[in-house]
């Protein structure tokens, strides 16, 4: 039976590992657009645009997150043995306390959110404290609280952005094929299979962006469960806390995709109980019965 810091220890590589391909690929892309047009400046945009909106969106996606699900603050007369159980996960994991925020909808769920863990929040639904035990909520909360510690935040706000970058140089390059052609003189067998492999990139790359910015929003699941686990040394509490979300089929009005990866859970509702490769691909969570089945083939030492 693997421990508890194998899984995490081997997330961690295989996000990081993703994050550093996904970085190649905008490069990469970036250098093949600047060879059919001749020109090394759509290299240096590609960089320069990646950086900027990676900065700009990691800075404000703590207050855009919160305006998108309606969230509104608790305060600590509201709801004192949340604040309680948020605190000592907090004192436990070396962190600041986080803001906490309420989400009036139904559906169990929970996300974190903030740049960094001295700006960090944690929100919770209405269903979620309606529905899970202390047990299972300390579970819940410890990995959003990990979320935090991991600074997930970060990893998922410039995967985001570097999806955005991909598709924007790839509807830049269709739209200048088709309007104004390419700046080389467009004679030549060298020219023509530039152009071939300009659309087939233009074509393919933001499937691919896409594809690596879910595998990267999967492996952070897969860590902040492990992290969590070991937080509060019982594994089961979450595992517990899983299996109510996995029954549980009630729509969320807040669903959006462009925070979907942030929930606990995915928020759009219609679970499958076996999914195939494909369908995993295009989730932004791992299946809830396989993070299930992991927490409870770990043991904390």
């Amino acid at each position: 039976m693997a421990t508890l810091w194998t899984h995490k220890d081997s997330n961690i590589r295989k996000t990081w590992l993703l994050m550093t391909v996904f970085f190649a690929v905008v490069m990469a892309i970036g250098w093949a657009f600047s060879q059919i047009y001749g020109n090394p400046g759509i290299l240096v945009f590609a960089v320069v645009l990646s950086s900027t909106m990676s900065i700009a969106s990691y800075w404000w996606s703590d207050k855009l997150v919160i305006a998108t699900t309606g969230a509104r603050e608790l305060k600590d007369a509201e709801a004192p043995d949340l604040h309680n159980i948020i605190e000592n996960l907090a004192i436990t994991a070396g962190l600041p306390k986080p803001r906490i925020y309420i989400v009036q909808t139904a559906q169990p769920n929970a996300f974190a959110t903030g740049r960094n863990p001295e700006h960090a929040m944690v929100a919770v639904t209405t269903g979620l404290l309606e529905r899970m035990n202390r047990t299972e909520l300390e579970g819940i909360l410890a990995h959003e609280m990990s979320h935090i510690g991991n600074r997930d935040m970060l990893v998922s706000t410039v995967a985001v952005v570097l999806v955005g970058v991909i598709q924007l140089m790839a509807d830049m390059f269709i739209r200048r094929m088709w309007w104004g052609g390419s700046d080389r003189d467009r004679g030549g067998q060298a020219q023509l299979v530039f152009m071939i492999v300009g659309i087939a990139i233009s074509l393919l790359a933001p499937l691919l962006a896409m594809l690596m910015q879910l595998a990267i929003s999967r492996k952070r699941e897969y860590l902040a469960d492990a992290s969590g686990a070991l937080l509060t040394r019982y594994p089961e509490g979450l595992a517990s806390a899983l299996e109510k979300l996995a029954q549980d089929h009630t729509p969320m009005q807040q669903a959006n995709h462009a925070t979907a990866h942030l929930w606990l859970d995915d928020p759009y509702q219609g679970k499958e109980k076996k999914v195939s490769w494909l369908t995993k691909m295009f989730m932004t969570h791992p299946p809830i019965e396989d993070r299930i089945r992991i927490l409870r083939g770990m043991r904390v030492e």
